[in-house]
């Protein structure tokens, strides 16, 4: 399995670049740089990729509706071009507060958005024929009743420097987990837990996986959370807890009642009454609480944290169910040395 990590949103640009340094020669694979309502994440892809030589540049996602799909195109080839190839083109749909409320876009036709924008950063990077597209939500060029009339199909200028960049799709709902076996190179759910994601998800891979057309690659699947090697039953309490935060952050307050997907995650792995005793306590204040109420086994089985011997036994899990990149958060006091460890175990 390959190692990556998603980058955190609070550090500068140039502490940033020094830890993925790092984290590239401790053997790291794949580095997710995340934007949400951040800074935007190209920017930093492409400083990234000045900086680094050899690791996978991933957008941790960019949302569908904040640029068009021509501009997702045009600046996946461009960190693609800048970084010699190393770009992994990261979408998600995001949801209706960030997109409404920070964007001020509607949030409507995820799915069908998401089909269209795979298809239409393809067909840029293929430059087979000037871009034309005509589906549901984006026609290319705008139609002449709607627009000026003056639009015509044009090619991009660059020929980018691979005609296929990888898509991974972030998805945990079913109709975009189907979409996203049919149609991406990669899969980036949230919160997996392998001995529960076949209940969970196998039927609408299946399903996807069953229209994925033969020039595809096999998909690829990131998962994983909070990682550290520990041998302390008290030490791994302690690093565990540390990801009670931002569970509480997703399974409370990551949407309003009846549209956090999280939530709704959390509710089909079993954890129903928990998850809505968290949503309750966040979207009162009340976070501490609401983290202090994340169920201990919730907490175990979405992290990677005890032994070595434990570590072996979590991997063969994610092995056995399909993951073929470890997604890890290092929480320990040794990051650099844990993800070299993780990596010779992964190996």
């Amino acid at each position: 399995m390959g190692l990556s990590m998603i980058l955190n949103y609070a550090h500068g640009p140039q502490a940033l670049a020094e830890q993925v340094v790092g984290l590239e020669r401790a053997g790291l694979d794949i580095v997710w740089v995340p934007e949400a309502y951040s800074i935007d994440a190209p920017s930093l892809m492409g400083f990234l990729a000045a900086k680094t030589s050899t690791i996978e540049i991933g957008s941790g996602i960019l949302p569908i509706y904040s640029r068009t799909p021509t501009l997702l195109a045009m600046t996946a080839a461009g960190v693609d071009l800048l970084s010699g190839g190393r770009c992994i083109l990261g979408l998600g749909t995001s949801g209706p507060q960030v997109i409404e409320g920070f964007h001020g876009v509607p949030y409507d036709r995820p799915i069908g958005r998401t089909r269209e924008v795979i298809e239409i950063c393809r067909k840029v990077w293929e430059r087979a024929e000037p871009l034309v597209h005509n589906g549901t939500s984006y026609r290319i060029p705008v139609p002449a009743e709607q627009g000026t009339g003056l639009g015509k199909p044009l090619r991009m200028i660059n020929h980018p420097l691979r005609s296929r960049i990888p898509i991974w799709v972030a998805a945990i709902g079913e109709q975009n987990v189907k979409l996203t076996a049919e149609l991406a190179e990669g899969w980036l759910p949230v919160f997996y837990i392998p001995e529960r994601g076949q209940e969970i998800f196998g039927a609408a891979l299946a399903d996807g996986a069953a229209k994925r057309s033969p020039e595809l690659p096999p998909l690829e699947i990131a998962a994983g959370g909070a990682m550290a090697f520990s041998d302390d039953p008290d030490e791994t309490t302690r690093l565990r807890d540390t990801a009670r935060p931002q569970l509480a952050l997703y399974v409370g307050g990551m949407g309003a009642r009846g549209r956090n997907f999280y939530n709704t995650l959390v509710s089909r792995y079993g954890w129903e009454k928990e998850a809505a005793l968290i949503q309750d306590l966040y979207l009162a204040g009340r976070k501490e609480e609401a983290a202090a109420a994340v169920p201990e086994d919730l907490l175990a089985e979405t992290t990677l944290i005890g032994s070595e011997g434990y570590l072996k036994d979590r991997l063969a899990a994610y092995r056995q169910h399909g993951v073929t990149v470890l997604n890890v958060m290092p929480v320990g006091p040794n990051a650099l040395e844990d993800v070299a460890r993780l990596k010779n175990l992964a190996s």
